[in-house]
């Protein structure tokens, strides 16, 4: 039962992820679903993984202060990605 409450969020996730394109045309947090596994299921950190992120760093802190994604950035396995890939920790409170 545990494996599918992580695919729920997972999916959940990326959901979330796609309400936040058509909220910022700029920014595209779809471009992040290699990054899921990561975040979502303590899974590797992939190159692709970290090109995606390298790509939106400057919506980081955008994602950090939307309370849908807050929760998300914040986390230690997210922020244990972003160091992953060599990006500084985004700020909630810009």
């Amino acid at each position: 039962m545990g494996s599918s409450k992580a695919v729920v969020c997972a999916l959940a996730f990326v959901l979330l992820l796609a309400a936040e394109t058509a909220a910022g045309a700029s920014c595209d947090a779809t471009a992040l679903s290699p990054c899921v596994g990561a975040i979502m299921l303590g899974g590797a950190v992939t190159p692709g993984c970290c090109a995606r992120l390298k790509a939106q760093q400057g919506c980081l802190c955008q994602y950090a202060r939307n309370p849908s994604y807050a929760g998300y950035v914040g986390s230690p396995r997210a922020q244990g990605v972003v160091q992953a890939c060599g990006l500084p920790k985004p700020k909630e409170n810009i």
